[in-house]
């Protein structure tokens, strides 16, 4: 004999081993994705602090070896916009503009980061490699989420039931 089913969420509650894994937003991803690589460049600099002598240098003017000027310190505000940017453009961008910005902005982006390995002091290979490897993975889950952004194609039936929404609109609503 079957035991009868409760109809309501309150006397029938979900199993506790079901997880709820519903669709992410193309927009949600790219977003996070962006962020997680501007947190990365931010503590990567940040650690680049504790290697031996890099403080003193700043503190005589020379970061990267390059003299510390207000030139090279636009270029480091862009090169941390961007991903900033990129965020809030993420999710508010339609979504074919958005698409296109993703997959240029992070390809011209690229070669920036894989540009950090040049100037990788003696003995730190293995921790820039680390870095930069994360970094480039990031930016290449952004680009494959906006190379596969989902079209979303309207069979007859929709297009048919919009076109009898509109019809029924009052002034008021349109």
């Amino acid at each position: 004999m079957r035991t009868p089913q409760a109809h309501t969420p309150l006397e029938n509650p979900p199993s506790q081993s079901t997880l709820d894994d519903r669709r992410m937003p193309v927009q949600a991803k790219l977003a996070a994705a962006w962020t997680s690589l501007m947190f990365f460049i931010i503590y990567i600099d940040y650690f680049h602090l504790y290697q031996p002598g890099e403080i003193d240098d700043i503190r005589n003017g020379v970061i990267f070896g390059l003299d510390i000027s207000g030139n090279l310190m636009s270029i480091f505000f862009v090169i941390i916009a961007i991903p900033t940017l990129m965020i809030m453009l993420s999710m508010t961008l339609p979504a074919r503009v958005n698409r296109v910005t993703n997959l240029v902005v992070a390809s011209l982006y690229s070669p920036l980061l894989i540009l950090n390995f040049v100037g990788a002091p003696s003995g730190y290979g293995f921790y820039y490699a680390l870095t930069i490897g994360v970094e480039v993975l990031i930016v290449a889950f952004i680009l494959r989420s906006a190379w596969t952004w989902p079209s979303r194609t309207a069979s007859p039936a929709t297009m048919a039931a919009d076109l009898d929404r509109e019809a029924h609109r009052t002034p008021q609503q349109a």
